[in-house]
């Protein structure tokens, strides 16, 4: 029996400004199992990262709840968005941005474990030299600064930051975008590898359906703000619905 992780219902997002509005995202609905890595794919302006800012709690919705390990998320409350970002580890499309670039690696990982989760310094190393070898990076890695290395091994070491906070649930938002094809497929072989050894529960953010369908167990297409397609990945890819969807195929 599946168990849901992650329940979104009727989410509704409208951005204003002084030369009208733009409506990100109306009736979404979408649920995540525990342990399944669930795909949201659309065009640059489909409202996919929207969702992904509103399930990661950043972004409150207009309208519609999310649920998280049964909890549902009020954005107002503080207490609220902390005890459900606790749950929860972003992985973004520009993994240098999300890092202080004069920091080491190993300071860069230690910070949040000790200063968000209170672990001692020992316990953080260790679970440092760990976490780095889970994600094919060498611990020599650890003393260099965040902005002398690839995009690729920091993209390597955002997942490792993710994977050190045990969350329940992972959001990737365009991790590969950046990333040419060969370390792209890298990063997708680590994480598949990585779901596969430790069961991990996945949104997974993507414009492109090729690297949706290969890491995903189901996947929703969003256009315009709405999810217009949704199913098992080889059910989608395989029989198609919608016009959308198969232009989305054609371009992969």
């Amino acid at each position: 029996m599946c168990v849901v992780l992650l329940e979104v219902h009727d989410v509704d997002k409208t951005f204003t400004n002084r030369f009208g509005s733009v409506t990100a995202a109306f009736g979404v609905s979408f649920e995540v199992s525990a342990g399944e890595c669930f795909g949201l794919i659309g065009e640059s302006g489909s409202g996919k990262s929207t969702i992904a800012s509103i399930v990661s709690g950043t972004l409150a919705p207009d309208s519609g709840t999310v649920c998280l390990d049964g909890q549902a998320l009020d954005t107002r409350s503080a207490r609220s968005r902390k005890a459900h970002q606790r749950k929860l580890q972003m992985v973004f499309q520009d993994p240098r941005a999300s890092f202080n670039p004069r920091m080491k690696v190993m300071d860069a990982l230690r910070e949040p474990l000790i200063h968000k989760l209170g672990r001692a310094k020992d316990e953080a190393d260790a679970a440092i030299e760990q976490v780095m070898e889970q994600v094919n990076l060498p611990t020599g890695m650890l003393r260099r600064g965040v902005h002398t290395i690839s995009v690729g091994q920091a993209q390597r070491v955002a997942i490792a930051r993710a994977l050190l906070a045990e969350p329940r649930l992972i959001v990737c938002d365009e991790i590969t975008s950046a990333l040419d094809v060969t370390v792209q497929a890298s990063i997708l072989e680590l994480l598949a590898h990585l779901r596969r050894e430790q069961e991990l529960s996945m949104l997974f953010v993507s414009h492109d359906m090729a690297v949706v369908a290969q890491l995903s167990d189901r996947v929703a297409v969003m256009e315009s703000g709405r999810i217009i397609e949704q199913g098992p990945v080889d059910q989608v890819i395989g029989n198609p619905v919608q016009e959308y969807t198969r232009l989305l195929i054609d371009l992969a």
